[in-house]
């Protein structure tokens, strides 16, 4: 059933007012719509890490829950608006991978092609469909209306390539995937991934020339201004600073695709 919680995910900034009007569109179909800011800081044109953020963010909300989420630099093409109901919750956007994260590891899931516009804004821009067209079917949704109403179902969504960790024959290969607003970096190593090698002898991580000797509970295990390896909120390691910030201060040489690795000790 749905919430009328509406989040919102865009790579739009917060300068400009793109965002302020896809809420105005919302709140005029839904004037008790509730929506929640994730964030509209993902990297421009960032599909992976928007569908990263998505299905880590989703399943701290209530089911029923709209997730709309809009980066979209292929916008005006021929890629497709859909909804995904999957997990219990909705997703609206574009049909360019960025739900692919949240299809792929759900049993069950659909989706459908939004191509019913009388839930669509009158006038269409071809340069801003999270306004004309996402922001309105999120908004119907929200109130309860059959997302199959929306349009056609469609079982060949577009697929994204995410990166997995490898093992070797006694090492753990991850990468990192993002950096955080305090510069920490999060690698796509879960805690899953991590427990058949956290044994008694502890483990090593190595990372662009940086070799940790342990797996820390807390960022303060190590001294100010030193790296530390930890597994953050969302059960993925991380690489940071204690009180400092590691994006910035380890550079190139950690930087996002930059490999991990996490060995045994000896």
């Amino acid at each position: 059933m749905a919430t009328g919680i509406i989040t919102i995910t865009t790579d739009f900034g917060e300068r400009d007012p793109y965002v302020a009007m896809m809420k105005g569109v919302i709140l005029t179909i839904n004037p008790g719509a509730r929506i929640v800011d994730i964030t509209h800081q993902v990297p421009p044109g960032s599909i992976r890490e928007g569908g990263s953020i998505i299905k880590e963010t989703h399943q701290h909300f209530p089911s029923g829950t709209v997730h709309l989420a809009v980066i979209d630099p292929g916008v005006g093409g021929k890629r497709r608006p859909i909804a995904v109901l999957a997990d219990n919750h909705f997703f609206v956007g574009p049909d360019n991978g960025l739900f692919w994260p949240i299809i792929e590891t759900q049993e069950h899931s659909e989706v459908i092609h939004l191509s019913d516009k009388m839930y669509w804004m009158r006038e269409i821009s071809p340069t801003f469909h999270g306004r004309d067209i996402f922001a309105p079917v999120a908004s119907h949704l929200s109130k309860g209306v059959d997302p199959f109403l929306l349009g056609e179902k469609i079982d060949d969504p577009t697929t994204i390539t995410a990166p997995l960790p490898c093992k070797g024959n006694s090492d753990l290969v991850g990468e990192i995937i993002r950096a955080d607003h305090f510069g920490n970096l999060v690698t796509n190593i879960t805690r899953d991934h991590l427990s058949p090698f956290l044994q008694p002898k502890g483990v090593s991580i190595k990372v662009g020339g940086l070799v940790l000797q342990k797996l820390s509970t807390t960022y303060s295990d190590v001294p100010v201004g030193q790296p530390v390896a930890l597994i953050g909120s969302s059960h993925q390691l991380e690489i940071a600073i204690n009180m400092g910030n590691a994006r910035n201060e380890l550079g190139e040489k950690c930087k996002i695709g930059t490999k991990v690795i996490v060995s045994v000790q000896q």
